[in-house]
């Protein structure tokens, strides 16, 4: 894996996201960098770079999103597992908090399950149990996904790298236990200015939101950074994304877990 290499391409991808212009994808550069080794990892080191870039200059990380949770999706990357990217406090927005477009790099939204925990999750393997005995209880959220590929044009090595196409997120205000909903079978709607644009429910994350979450813990344990309480898991999204334009206003209800709501600027 050729270090000098992966320093580049995190470049590439700061510049494109300070400068708002996107860049063309990665995949061949990351492939060229990871020589003899899994690309994949490759990938993954790209994301590292700049996410300790961004700690060593003073940002938190505050919880992990995993990617590639639909099947459909999975097939359309020809790969087999989701994929995670950091979240940092500088990324979260309040309910109904205006988010500006500067802040964003063609900018989609998807509505999502968050699980906060109150436990570390430090096991080689969990279960489900572990996970509803560390979680403290979940919200609505509204992932602001981008991307610094221009027009979106990524597969696997590129997302990846890319911190798993994140960009910032919405959560919302009140707290359920998991005991007081269906994870699975919670149905989602989400509307554009009154329009509806996207529904699904929460078997369309994995089967079970909970499948996507105990693949990250165990991720995570793997390498080397187990989650830890007080941490934000979003777990996925729950119908198809859609396309943000300025002005924009998004309102998705997810049944047992109330509204969320996520406003762009002009």
């Amino acid at each position: 894996m050729n270090q000098q290499h992966i320093s580049e391409i995190a470049g590439l991808l700061r510049t494109a996201e300070e400068q708002g212009a996107p860049i063309a994808p990665l995949r061949e550069r990351i492939l060229e960098a990871a020589g003899d080794t899994d690309p994949v990892a490759c990938a993954y080191a790209v994301q590292q770079f700049n996410a300790q870039r961004r700690i060593d200059q003073g940002a938190r990380i505050v919880g992990r999103k995993i990617g590639l949770t639909s099947h459909a999706v999975q097939q359309q990357l020809g790969v087999d597992s989701p994929d995670f990217g950091m979240l940092f406090a500088d990324m979260a927005y309040g309910d109904g908090e205006e988010i500006p477009m500067a802040r964003t790099l063609q900018p989609k939204v998807e509505a999502e399950i968050a699980l906060v925990l109150e436990r570390d999750l430090t096991h080689e393997r969990h279960t489900f149990a572990d996970l509803i005995s560390a979680c403290a209880y979940a919200l609505p959220a509204i992932e602001v996904v981008g991307s610094r590929i221009e027009n979106w044009n990524i597969r696997l090595l590129d997302t990846v790298a890319d911190n798993a196409s994140s960009s910032l997120f919405v959560l919302g205000s009140r707290p359920v236990t998991l005991s007081q909903f269906d994870l699975a079978g919670c149905a989602m709607t989400m509307e554009r200015r009154g329009e509806m644009v996207s529904s699904g429910s929460g078997a369309a994350c994995l089967a079970n939101p909970l499948n996507a979450a105990v693949w990250l813990a165990d991720m995570m344990v793997r390498v080397g950074t187990p989650l830890r309480a007080g941490e934000v898991l979003l777990t996925g999204a729950l119908g198809p994304m859609v396309a943000v334009s300025p002005g924009d206003r998004f309102v998705a209800q997810i049944g047992g877990l109330g509204e969320v709501r996520a406003v762009f600027g002009q």
